[in-house]
């Protein structure tokens, strides 16, 4: 009898065990599944470094409008201001070109090395000092090459090149030269004005072009820029130029803080009277204690390694002094100490 109760007994306990793990391994699923629910579709509240960081965005990072000056001119000519779609193109250029910082923080910086030589190629042209703006415009005062073919810092074609007397074949290609394609812009510039009448107009010629521009007068019996409808890269093109030359000329005002130390500055050169073939610019540039690469930095005109010359023509090729690789002896010639900084 003892016997028969302790095995039911025993039963019981068994039977007993099975359920209890049915029943935790049923509550262990449900936690399991309970605690997928609440990361799967829970978001944690911010911690306090989060809401401390969003505070301190919001305090330092703003984007502001742009004031447009009560008066402005380019070239001597007025700007009407006061229509509201002038306005608006200029206040389109001022904000694309405030806002595209490191495009801006360049145009200050190469400014400082080239505007000095072409203000002065300007001047003895008598062409407006604002002029020097549209070569920002045009290339960003680089050697660019654009899909019409247009090359150099002034982006001129190969047909209004030779026109201007430039040489332009597989081994010299003038366009490439700054003094000698500045010099072709401003005579570019002076029959253009003698066309028009306007500064204005004439900058919006070297855009689309003097038959262009005549065409598009014709077909809208206008001959004032401001209100005439053009292609959309010519309808911006003089708003940019006078966004350029607003911030330009007041950096600070328009949030850029350029150094005079940070500048770009031309190296002092010399330059070698060529008249023969030259085989190797390689050999030709270890001659003057530079290399290739430095001798093509200075002379981008020069297209090839090799120079035939076989007409015997006289080439001026400029060489950096000795030791004006140098940045630090390029800030010393242009005795920077001496020099009052934008900001310190």
């Amino acid at each position: 009898m003892q016997i028969h109760v302790t095995t039911i007994v025993i039963t019981n306990i068994l039977i007993l065990s099975e359920e209890m793990k049915k029943t935790y391994t049923l509550i262990a699923f449900i936690l399991l599944l309970v605690t997928v629910l609440l990361f799967t579709y829970s978001r944690p509240e911010k911690t306090p470094d989060d809401l401390t960081y969003q505070q301190i965005f919001q305090k330092k990072y703003s984007v502001f409008s742009l004031s447009i000056p009560e008066d402005l001119s380019f070239a001597g000519e007025e700007v009407p201001l006061d229509y509201f779609d002038v306005r608006e193109s200029l206040d389109q250029e001022l904000l694309v070109n405030t806002y595209w910082q490191s495009q801006t923080v360049l145009f200050i910086k190469r400014a400082n090395k080239y505007f000095p030589e072409i203000e002065k190629i300007l001047r003895e042209n008598n062409i407006p000092d604002d002029f020097k703006y549209l070569v920002l415009a045009e290339s960003e005062l680089k050697n660019a090459v654009s899909p019409s073919g247009a090359v150099g810092m002034w982006q001129l074609l190969k047909g209004t090149a030779s026109d201007y007397g430039l040489e332009v074949n597989k081994e010299v290609d003038e366009r490439y030269h700054f003094e000698k394609s500045t010099e072709v812009a401003c005579k570019y510039f002076k029959k253009a004005y003698d066309l028009f009448g306007s500064w204005t107009m004439t900058a919006a010629s070297y855009n689309v072009g003097r038959r262009g521009l005549i065409r598009e007068v014709n077909r809208q019996k206008e001959n004032d820029y401001y209100n005439l409808l053009l292609n959309s890269e010519t309808g911006r093109y003089v708003y940019r130029i006078m966004a350029i030359k607003l911030i330009l000329e007041n950096p600070k005002e328009y949030g850029f803080h350029v150094r005079k130390e940070d500048m770009y500055y031309p190296a002092p050169t010399y330059e070698v009277k060529v008249d023969t073939s030259i085989t190797d610019f390689a050999d030709f540039a270890h001659k003057f204690g530079i290399n290739y690469k430095v001798l093509k930095y200075f002379n981008p005109w020069l297209r090839d390694s090799f120079l035939t010359n076989k007409s015997r023509k006289t080439y001026y090729i400029s060489i950096p002094k000795e030791g004006y690789r140098s940045y630090s002896k390029i800030i010393d010639y242009i005795e920077i100490d001496s020099i009052i900084v934008n900001d310190k």
